[in-house]
């Protein structure tokens, strides 16, 4: 039963819960956490959400995630690339269903705050100087150290029916390492965007949000293909960069 498909979908869900409960932890009115040091509580939170679902699904898909990082392993040669939709469709999946759990969990806060701009930071990112030029360059360049580090760690770690090499991975022992990466450039590098780093993260959750009974919504559309593109081309910049070096 617990296909790659079915894995990355739970492991993307955990992602998300995880990542959105600790967001909705300290934006929402009235929760135990409203009011506390939210940085340092998103980072860390971010970080140990990638570790719980990278090592729950690890042998099983090697848990990428993350489109950027299925890209970024695909230009480099150690993934299928006719596994990527596939990939792509399950962490889509998961992270909509990882988003609506968290909603659920905290549905009675969701009520209270009237402050949608909160109500959508739980949901997807957002810049804090809108610049579109400068808030790609942070998206690619976040996604660019997270994916060009992930290609050191990895590991042929799975075995996939109709695949013709070895597929590379986040095993249960490279989940830390991976986790430790992504608190690391939320702390020194997530301060412009919120650092999605992921355009499923950004894009599941955003279109829940849109599709949610509020009356005063903003999913923020006109920002929304930046957490989706510029992952996307950080993760390519990353595997052409490795690839020249012949690591």
């Amino acid at each position: 039963m617990m296909t790659p498909f079915i894995a990355e979908i739970i492991g993307t869900a955990l992602l998300l819960l995880l990542g959105q409960g600790i967001v909705a932890n300290v934006n929402l009115k009235n929760t135990i956490g409203e009011g506390q040091t939210p940085w340092v509580l998103i980072t860390s939170a971010w970080g140990f959400a990638v570790f719980v679902g990278a090592y729950v699904v690890g042998q099983f898909s090697g848990a990428h995630l993350n489109p950027a990082v299925t890209v970024g392993l695909a230009v480099v040669g150690k993934f299928a690339w006719d596994l990527v939709p596939i990939y792509f469709g399950a962490q889509l999946l998961g992270a909509m269903l990882g988003s609506g759990l968290a909603y659920l969990f905290y549905i009675d806060h969701y009520r209270l705050t009237t402050d949608e701009d909160a109500v959508r930071s739980t949901f997807c990112t957002g810049p804090a100087i809108r610049n579109f030029k400068n808030n790609f360059f942070s998206e690619f360049l976040g996604t660019f150290i997270l994916v060009f580090g992930i290609f050191f760690l990895v590991s042929p770690s799975i075995e996939i029916v109709g695949s013709d090499i070895q597929n590379f991975g986040i095993g249960s022992l490279e989940s830390l390492p991976v986790a430790i990466l992504v608190w690391v450039i939320g702390m020194s590098l997530g301060g412009t965007t919120g650092y999605a780093i992921n355009p499923t993260r950004d894009f599941g959750p955003r279109l829940l949000y849109a599709l949610l009974p509020r009356p005063n919504k903003n999913p923020d559309w006109g920002y929304s293909w930046i957490p989706i593109l510029a992952p996307l081309c950080g993760a390519v910049a990353a595997g052409v960069l490795y690839n020249l070096l012949g690591v």
